[in-house]
């Protein structure tokens, strides 16, 4: 525990500093889906299954999707998206989520999502102006529990696994029918309008990592020590 705790630290270090403040609402993104992230990574056993993470090639964290409507039914939420890049995880880019009505249980208003990407295709399929999953992308409910691994066909064969975190309740669940693209105001809020999301996470180009982002990205790499060390 002590030495997870002194990896997050280091790694939220890395990035004190290196640029200007983010304005309110990406900050708050930032800072809420860094929370979202931490707290399931710590979960001792409904978790994310360790084999699982340690294939993903991005983490799409939407804190707080919103059940809106009395009448027209539909969720939504805005998130941060962190892709692997060789040995680290790349500057996070803001993604929009929004889904129709089959998807929050009853009588829940909001939930935290967590997508993770499996596969390149996936990432491709992602970054395009706007993708449906379930149609555009495939994606499926993912396995929990630390121990457990991917067991049906759809899992294993998905290019996203999706979960979410409602009343206290972690769990798979379906995202199909819903859409996901990124945000483009917030990401030239964040990084300027010469760069792309997608070169922002595939890491050709080069960009400076918002102060705000540290604590995102210690998550993420915290997950990566628990994975080889076998570190709750």
């Amino acid at each position: 525990m002590l030495i997870t705790k002194v990896v997050i630290g280091a790694v939220a270090l890395l990035f004190a500093g290196t640029a200007s403040a983010l304005p309110k609402d990406e900050a708050e993104t930032l800072s809420e889906s860094a929370t979202v992230l931490t707290e399931i990574r710590n979960a001792p056993d409904k978790g994310i299954p360790e084999s699982i993470w340690a294939k993903a090639e991005c983490v799409i964290v939407i804190p707080d999707l919103k059940k809106a409507g009395f009448i027209v039914g539909g969720e939504s939420g805005s998130g941060a998206m962190s892709c692997r890049t060789r040995d680290r995880w790349s500057p996070p880019v803001f993604m929009k989520m929004t889904k129709g009505s089959i998807g929050l249980q009853a009588g829940v208003q909001s939930a935290d999502i967590v997508l993770l990407v499996m596969n390149r295709s996936g990432l491709d399929k992602l970054l395009s102006d706007k993708t449906t999953l379930g149609a555009d992308a495939s994606v499926a409910a993912g396995p929990v529990g630390r121990q457990a691994s991917a067991a049906t066909d759809a899992q294993l064969t998905a290019q996203m696994l999706a979960y979410s975190r409602a009343k206290g309740l972690f769990a798979g669940v379906s995202l199909s029918g819903g859409t996901l693209r990124p945000d483009k105001s917030s990401n030239e809020a964040a990084y300027g309008a010469t760069v792309t999301a997608r070169e922002i996470v595939t890491g050709t180009a080069r960009v400076t990592t918002p102060v705000e982002a540290g604590t995102f990205l210690a998550a993420l790499h915290r997950g990566d020590v628990s994975a080889t060390t076998g570190q709750k």
